[in-house]
């Protein structure tokens, strides 16, 4: 199993409490050396173009990153393939696989807020066919070196080729995370990509029909069994060794629950991918997900607390790393 960090660099809805925006950008950096020297595998930060978000612009980011490490796996949590010009994607992650010897993953994603499109002239009844024409243009510039290509979203390519060129033709494991449309998951599986099940708001026993879904068309399609499927899964965790003093903190915070479908924080912990408690809580909680899930090979967790310091997140990287990450290796060594 591959064990990472994921991160928007939210800020408070309060600007006079937490972390400021330079901070939380420069919070990341350390965030990311923090994860490489606990251990986890990856490190991914995710993109978005409205408050509390700070990192608009992840490519920027993971290059900086790339300078300051030099095992952990970088990568996006996501990257908006609808907003993002195909064409200027593969010619910046390219550049970030240079600076990176090699270590960068990508995550794509349409974007769960809708009201971003017409920021850059999209109609949002579009924006699965958008997502689904950029995706196949990205993968055709990153594996042919001159491409001709028409479509109905951007200028057409005659003999185009993307500069700097990857390290490799052959794309690594590009994961997709679809949390509501059908059709972008059976892309997922027509490529034999991987399926991030972001479901942070949902139970598991919610979520588990899509990933089901994701891994009877990859078979289909011919990639392998269904149980070989890649699927990952994230989860929000604030840990401490007390749970006692991992609610007592969380909800000193004031984190906004209000997008999530649940009355109250208990119930939120209880059935959904948020985790706040001790050690041995996390480790039930992703237990839980993998039984319902048929076993996944990725596990991300996000750690942001907006209300809170850099120190407090450098702290749940150390927690996790000391108190969670070695059960979760030993117990799902092959998944």
């Amino acid at each position: 199993m591959e064990i990472g960090i994921f991160s928007t660099g939210n800020l408070a809805g309060d600007p006079s409490v937490g972390a400021t925006t330079t901070e939380r950008l420069r919070g990341l950096v350390r965030l990311a050396q923090r994860a490489e020297q606990a251990g986890f595998d990856v490190f991914a930060v995710g993109e978005a173009h409205k408050p509390p978000a700070t990192v608009s612009s992840p490519a920027v980011l993971l290059a900086h990153i790339a300078a300051v490490t030099s095992t952990v796996q970088l990568s996006t949590a996501v990257s908006l393939i609808t907003v993002n010009d195909p064409v200027r994607l593969a010619e910046d992650y390219a550049t970030v696989q240079h600076l990176a010897d090699g270590r960068l993953g990508l995550m794509f994603g349409r974007g769960v807020d809708p009201g971003i499109y017409r920021w850059y002239g999209l109609d949002p009844a579009e924006t699965v066919e958008i997502a689904s024409e950029r995706y196949d243009l990205f993968r055709r510039l990153w594996s042919e070196e001159s491409v001709d290509w028409t479509g109905r979203y951007r200028p057409p390519l005659e003999g185009f080729t993307v500069v700097p060129r990857p390290l490799t033709d052959r794309l690594p494991l590009v994961w997709q995370t679809s949390i509501r449309t059908r059709a972008l998951v059976e892309q997922t599986a027509r490529y034999g990509d991987g399926f991030f099940a972001n479901y942070v708001f949902f139970s598991a026993e919610q979520a588990a029909p899509h990933v089901r879904y994701f891994r009877e068309r990859y078979a289909a399609y011919g990639h392998g069994t269904a149980e070989s499927a890649p699927v990952g899964s994230g989860a929000k965790v604030h840990v401490r060794l007390r749970s006692q003093d991992a609610l007592r903190e969380f909800e000193a915070q004031g984190y906004d629950l209000s997008a999530w479908p649940y009355d109250t924080l208990d119930e939120a912990i209880r059935h959904s991918a948020l985790t706040v408690g001790s050690p041995a809580q996390v480790l039930d909680k992703i237990a839980h997900f993998q039984e319902q899930y048929g076993g996944y090979r990725r596990q991300l967790f996000s750690i942001d607390l907006p209300g809170g310091t850099v120190d407090q997140m450098l702290e749940q990287v150390d927690l996790l790393g000391e108190h969670v990450l070695p059960s979760l290796r030993a117990t799902y060594a092959h998944a």
